[in-house]
C-alpha cells in the first residue's frame, strides 16, 4: 500500500473519522460509529488499494502540471501583458486603465 491510503479513505468516505499509523491498513482504527447509528462503514483493504492506485495514477498523470507551475510567469504578469497587448475588451481595458490612472507609477 502506498502513501495515498489516507486520501483514498477520504475520497471513499468523505468526512470519515479514523486513525492510521504509517499508512498501514492493519493499523487503521475506524472511529466512525456503526452504520446503523449513522456512521460510515470501514472500507476494505482491497477497496482502499484500488482507490489508492487510482489516485497514484491520477497524481502521476499530472506531473507536467507540477513541472510547469514554477516556470510560468505569475498571473499578474500574464494579465499585465494581455492589457498592454490590447487583448482585453474595451470595457475591461477602461476598468484597468481607470485603476492605473488613479494610482500612477511614481
Amino acid at each position: 500500500m502506498n502513501y495515498f491510503i489516507s486520501e483514498a479513505i477520504l475520497k471513499l468516505r468523505p468526512g470519515a473519522q479514523f486513525s492510521i499509523v504509517n499508512e498501514d491498513y492493519s493499523k487503521l482504527e475506524w472511529l466512525e460509529p456503526p452504520t446503523s447509528e449513522g456512521g460510515q462503514s470501514k472500507p476494505s483493504k482491497e477497496e482502499l488499494e484500488l482507490e489508492a492506485e487510482r489516485l497514484q495514477r491520477e497524481w502521476a498523470a499530472k506531473e507536467y502540471q507540477r513541472q510547469r507551475k514554477p516556470e510560468y510567469p505569475s498571473i499578474t504578469e500574464q494579465l499585465d501583458d494581455l492589457f498592454h497587448a490590447g487583448a482585453f475588451s474595451p470595457e475591461m481595458t477602461a476598468k484597468i486603465q481607470a485603476v492605473k490612472d488613479k494610482y500612477p507609477k511614481p
